[in-house]
């Protein structure tokens, strides 16, 4: 079997936001191992060149710059970018990034790791491993990924209850690194979407954007970015310590259903890398699945 590579390519990757590109600014950012100058003109277009001159496609919604990080320009088959459909073409009202010490794949699996939420953060406002429950939850496979069937909120903290009555969540995931949760109430919607772009093998940004219709949300939003801050510094220490481990490059171990969807990210990645190479259709290979863990 063909060794998955570490970066996909011929994809979308979450750039920058667009806020920090303001007219006739350029601005450089490393990609995938690749120094990218992005530049917006005066009239608002914007372009990212590489090497040699390459030019890349870009495409900018709701806030968000997207860049699609081909391998041959001449046979591009570019799809869609990520969208919140709610939010129409507003911009997030609120944005945090982190660097992490660690390749992409680690960071999409601590992303998606829905066990370690009560191990890692662990704080007075969320949840400790005293409060572990079973939880069953309902999969089905999704555009290049996986969707959590929307559901009730069951272990409401404080963030969920101040939201609204009643809060339901839906959870998805899909390639190369993108997951978006909503949690909507009955009279609101708040949606949290985190990327994962990776800069080269050893580090990766982590982008976490929040929409919400929430009309006091101004007023809360210096908490709520204290709370996201303190979960991705969590995430990095929790990354450097496990980087002592896997300097000696152990065996990657993946078991139970509270694993199965770092064993699915791997399986879709290297079936997109497959589609790829033999020029076919991407298929996914996720079914329908209700998986059972402590959380």
């Amino acid at each position: 079997m063909a060794k998955i590579p570490l970066f996909l390519r011929n994809t979308w990757y979450y750039a920058l936001p667009s806020k920090q590109l303001k007219p006739g600014q350029l601005l450089a950012k490393t990609l995938l191992n690749e120094l990218i100058v992005f530049s917006r003109d005066r009239s608002g277009a914007i372009f990212a060149k590489g090497s040699e001159t390459k030019s890349y496609p870009i495409q900018e919604a709701q806030g968000n710059i997207w860049i699609y990080m081909s391998n041959d320009e001449n046979s591009l088959e570019l799809g869609e970018i990520p969208l919140i459909p709610e939010f129409a073409n507003q911009a997030p009202q609120a944005v945090e990034s982190i660097r992490l010490p660690c390749d992409v794949d680690h960071a999409v699996v601590g992303l998606i790791d829905p066990a370690h939420i009560a191990f890692v953060h662990q704080a007075w406002w969320w949840r400790s491993p005293q409060t572990l429950k079973e939880v069953d939850k309902t999969f089905e496979p999704s555009l290049y990924g996986f969707t959590m069937r929307k559901h009730p909120i069951e272990q409401q903290t404080f963030f969920y209850r101040l939201i609204g009555r009643n809060p339901q969540i839906e959870i998805s995931f899909r390639l190369p690194g993108i997951r978006i949760e909503r949690v909507s109430t009955d009279k609101h919607i708040v949606c949290n979407l985190t990327a994962i772009t990776p800069i080269s093998e050893t580090e990766t940004e982590e982008t976490t954007l929040f929409y919400t219709t929430l009309p006091w949300f101004p007023i809360f939003k210096p908490l709520l970015l204290w709370f996201t801050r303190s979960f991705l510094n969590q995430d990095r220490e929790i990354l450097l310590k496990q980087q002592i481990g896997l300097k000696y490059n152990p065996p990657l171990t993946l078991v139970g259903d509270a694993d199965a969807q770092a064993r699915w990210y791997y399986r879709l990645k290297a079936e997109f890398a497959r589609s790829q190479t033999q020029g076919r259709s991407f298929v996914n290979p996720i079914k329908e699945k209700t998986l059972r863990w402590r959380s």
